[in-house]
Protein backbone atom coordinates (compact mmCIF):
# COMPACT_ATOMS: atom_id res chain seq x y z
CA UNK A 1 0.00 0.00 0.00
CA UNK A 2 1.27 3.49 -0.83
CA UNK A 3 -0.06 6.94 -0.05
CA UNK A 4 0.37 10.59 -0.90
CA UNK A 5 -1.06 13.65 0.83
CA UNK A 6 -2.00 16.55 -1.42
CA UNK A 7 -3.10 20.04 -0.52
CA UNK A 8 -6.51 21.11 -1.79
CA UNK A 9 -8.97 23.96 -1.25
CA UNK A 10 -10.74 21.55 1.14
CA UNK A 11 -7.60 20.92 3.19
CA UNK A 12 -5.22 17.96 3.00
CA UNK A 13 -6.39 14.89 1.09
CA UNK A 14 -4.57 11.58 1.35
CA UNK A 15 -4.71 9.22 -1.61
CA UNK A 16 -4.15 5.51 -0.96
CA UNK A 17 -3.18 3.06 -3.69
CA UNK A 18 -2.88 -0.70 -3.64
CA UNK A 19 -1.06 -2.17 -6.58
CA UNK A 20 -2.11 -0.27 -9.68
CA UNK A 21 -5.37 1.24 -8.36
CA UNK A 22 -6.59 4.01 -6.06
CA UNK A 23 -8.47 2.39 -3.17
CA UNK A 24 -9.30 5.36 -0.96
CA UNK A 25 -9.15 9.10 -0.45
CA UNK A 26 -9.16 10.53 3.08
CA UNK A 27 -9.83 14.11 4.14
CA UNK A 28 -6.72 14.17 6.36
CA UNK A 29 -2.93 14.26 6.02
CA UNK A 30 -1.29 10.88 6.37
CA UNK A 31 1.29 9.87 3.77
CA UNK A 32 4.33 7.76 4.49
CA UNK A 33 7.66 9.25 3.38
CA UNK A 34 8.86 7.91 0.06
CA UNK A 35 5.64 6.07 -0.77
CA UNK A 36 4.43 8.26 -3.65
CA UNK A 37 4.08 6.19 -6.82
CA UNK A 38 3.58 7.22 -10.44
CA UNK A 39 -0.14 6.49 -10.03
CA UNK A 40 -0.41 8.67 -6.91
CA UNK A 41 1.45 11.52 -8.59
CA UNK A 42 -0.97 11.27 -11.53
CA UNK A 43 -3.92 11.29 -9.14
CA UNK A 44 -2.50 14.42 -7.51
CA UNK A 45 -2.13 16.07 -10.93
CA UNK A 46 -5.74 15.24 -11.83
CA UNK A 47 -7.06 16.48 -8.48
CA UNK A 48 -5.13 19.74 -8.92
CA UNK A 49 -6.70 20.15 -12.37
CA UNK A 50 -10.17 19.37 -10.97
CA UNK A 51 -9.86 22.01 -8.25
CA UNK A 52 -8.73 24.55 -10.88
CA UNK A 53 -11.78 23.67 -13.01
CA UNK A 54 -9.58 22.21 -15.76
CA UNK A 55 -10.76 18.60 -15.37
CA UNK A 56 -14.30 17.28 -15.40
CA UNK A 57 -13.64 13.53 -15.23
CA UNK A 58 -10.93 11.49 -13.59
CA UNK A 59 -9.01 8.97 -15.62
CA UNK A 60 -7.58 6.81 -12.87
CA UNK A 61 -7.80 3.10 -12.10
CA UNK A 62 -9.85 2.61 -8.94
CA UNK A 63 -10.63 -0.44 -6.83
CA UNK A 64 -13.05 0.59 -4.07
CA UNK A 65 -13.79 -2.21 -1.62
CA UNK A 66 -17.41 -2.77 -0.71
CA UNK A 67 -20.45 -4.95 -1.14
CA UNK A 68 -21.81 -5.76 -4.61
CA UNK A 69 -24.67 -3.30 -3.98
CA UNK A 70 -22.25 -0.53 -2.97
CA UNK A 71 -20.25 -1.25 -6.11
CA UNK A 72 -23.37 -0.78 -8.27
CA UNK A 73 -24.11 2.54 -6.55
CA UNK A 74 -20.51 3.74 -6.97
CA UNK A 75 -20.62 2.79 -10.67
CA UNK A 76 -23.84 4.82 -11.01
CA UNK A 77 -22.14 7.82 -9.37
CA UNK A 78 -19.45 7.74 -12.06
CA UNK A 79 -22.16 8.22 -14.70
CA UNK A 80 -23.41 11.52 -13.21
CA UNK A 81 -21.87 14.23 -15.40
CA UNK A 82 -19.73 17.03 -13.99
CA UNK A 83 -21.88 19.99 -13.02
CA UNK A 84 -25.05 17.96 -12.59
CA UNK A 85 -26.78 16.38 -9.63
CA UNK A 86 -29.19 13.50 -9.12
CA UNK A 87 -31.38 12.71 -6.15
CA UNK A 88 -31.09 9.70 -3.90
CA UNK A 89 -34.56 8.79 -5.17
CA UNK A 90 -33.44 8.96 -8.80
CA UNK A 91 -30.60 6.55 -8.16
CA UNK A 92 -32.83 4.31 -6.07
CA UNK A 93 -35.32 4.10 -8.95
CA UNK A 94 -32.54 3.35 -11.45
CA UNK A 95 -30.99 0.65 -9.26
CA UNK A 96 -34.24 -0.83 -7.91
CA UNK A 97 -33.48 0.14 -4.34
CA UNK A 98 -34.50 2.63 -1.67
CA UNK A 99 -33.19 6.20 -1.25
CA UNK A 100 -31.88 5.44 2.24
CA UNK A 101 -29.82 2.50 0.93
CA UNK A 102 -28.38 4.78 -1.77
CA UNK A 103 -27.46 7.34 0.89
CA UNK A 104 -25.77 4.70 3.00
CA UNK A 105 -23.74 3.46 0.02
CA UNK A 106 -22.74 7.04 -0.81
CA UNK A 107 -21.64 7.49 2.80
CA UNK A 108 -19.42 4.40 2.51
CA UNK A 109 -17.76 5.57 -0.74
CA UNK A 110 -14.03 5.13 -0.04
CA UNK A 111 -12.90 7.38 -2.91
CA UNK A 112 -14.95 10.61 -2.65
CA UNK A 113 -14.44 13.34 -5.24
CA UNK A 114 -13.00 10.83 -7.74
CA UNK A 115 -16.17 8.76 -7.35
CA UNK A 116 -18.47 11.81 -7.11
CA UNK A 117 -20.92 11.04 -4.31
CA UNK A 118 -21.22 14.81 -3.75
CA UNK A 119 -23.39 14.91 -6.90
CA UNK A 120 -26.23 13.11 -5.11
CA UNK A 121 -28.68 15.28 -3.18
CA UNK A 122 -32.01 14.98 -1.41
CA UNK A 123 -35.27 16.21 -2.90
CA UNK A 124 -35.29 19.33 -0.73
CA UNK A 125 -31.82 19.42 0.81
CA UNK A 126 -28.22 18.57 0.08
CA UNK A 127 -28.50 15.40 2.15
CA UNK A 128 -25.40 14.26 4.00
CA UNK A 129 -21.72 13.94 3.23
CA UNK A 130 -19.23 11.81 5.11
CA UNK A 131 -16.02 13.55 3.99
CA UNK A 132 -14.23 16.63 5.19
CA UNK A 133 -16.56 18.96 7.04
CA UNK A 134 -19.70 17.12 6.03
CA UNK A 135 -22.39 19.03 4.18
CA UNK A 136 -20.21 22.15 3.97
CA UNK A 137 -17.64 20.15 1.98
CA UNK A 138 -20.40 18.77 -0.26
CA UNK A 139 -21.70 22.29 -0.88
CA UNK A 140 -18.20 23.50 -1.79
CA UNK A 141 -17.72 20.64 -4.28
CA UNK A 142 -21.11 21.33 -5.87
CA UNK A 143 -20.29 25.04 -6.09
CA UNK A 144 -16.88 24.23 -7.58
CA UNK A 145 -18.71 22.45 -10.39
CA UNK A 146 -20.92 25.53 -10.68
CA UNK A 147 -24.18 23.75 -10.01
CA UNK A 148 -26.90 26.21 -9.07
CA UNK A 149 -29.27 24.02 -7.10
CA UNK A 150 -32.01 26.61 -7.32
CA UNK A 151 -32.02 26.81 -11.11
CA UNK A 152 -30.69 23.34 -11.91
CA UNK A 153 -33.40 20.78 -12.47
CA UNK A 154 -32.50 17.94 -10.15
CA UNK A 155 -32.67 14.77 -12.24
Amino acid sequence: MSSLTVESPLGPLTLIAEGEAIVSLWFVAGDRPGSATKLLREAKRQLDQYFKRRRREFDLPTAPQGTPFQGRVWEALLRIPYGEVRTYGDLAHTLGSAPRAIGQACGQNPIPIIIPCHRVVGDHSLGGYSGGHGVDTKRRLIELERVDLFSERVR
